[in-house]
């Protein structure tokens, strides 16, 4: 049996999940966003944004890439997208990304209480024992941003559809944290869209070097993977 949430737009949700779990990420609005943090069950492990980009030469999250630790394990990997593009070099909103949209509280809005990605990405770690020092890069799921005309970064609106996904196979155990907040470069009104999270429950044999996309992607995310193994020993 699988596990299915829907995140609500400008929420978060973290949970415990275990290795070789397929989690598919569903976008249930236009410009969805979900900035996912990733954690090893030893809380050494976390997902390291320059590590992952360098080693496997790119600007942005996209398949077969593998998601990587400091220690460069293997923390999950990319295994299908609808989406060509998830930007990994911008991170998370803050509280002061919100002062364009007025004042906002529980005791005002109730549950519409506008509440940035860092606000609810350390409410989640709190749960698990951790608090905002175990912050770090994150994964901007179904968000494009590129370079724009004058060499800057640009947020490109239209990029994420309703429907969209984003699939991620486990490589070890994880706690995954994410937050549904708007990328705080998006130019439009507050309205952060749900994302759907199902875990298919059923886990799968370690990837067959031969013909498994992830490892033949790069000889660093080979590396990656082995890394892993030999840590699951």
């Amino acid at each position: 049996m699988g596990y299915a949430h829907e995140i609500p737009g400008g929420a978060a949700w973290s949970a415990a999940v275990r290795a070789g779990r397929t989690v598919t990420l569903t976008a249930r609005g236009a410009d969805a966003n979900l900035s996912l943090l990733l954690v090893g069950a030893d809380r050494l492990d976390r997902l390291n944004i320059p590590d992952t980009l360098k080693a496997q030469m790119s600007a942005c999250i996209r398949p077969p890439m593998v998601l990587m630790s400091d220690r460069g394990t293997a923390l999950a990997s990319v295994t299908g997208s609808s989406l060509d593009w998830h930007d990994a070099l911008t991170g998370f909103g803050h509280e002061s990304h919100l002062s364009r949209f007025g004042p906002s509280s529980y005791g005002t809005d109730r549950n519409d209480w506008r509440r940035a990605a860092r606000t609810g990405l350390v409410s989640e770690l709190t749960k698990h024992g951790l608090s905002e020092v175990d912050l770090h890069g994150c994964l901007n799921v179904f968000t494009k941003i590129a370079i724009s005309d004058d060499s800057g970064l640009a947020y490109q609106p239209g990029h994420c559809r309703a429907g969209d996904t984003c699939t991620l196979r486990t490589e070890q155990d994880l706690l995954l944290v994410a937050s549904t907040a708007p990328h705080p470069m998006n130019p439009g009104p507050w309205s952060p869209a749900p994302v759907l999270v199902e875990v298919d429950r059923t886990a799968t044999a370690a990837p067959r070097r031969a013909d498994d996309p992830s490892y033949l992607f790069r000889e660093e995310s080979a590396r990656a993977l082995q890394a892993t193994r030999k840590v699951l020993l």
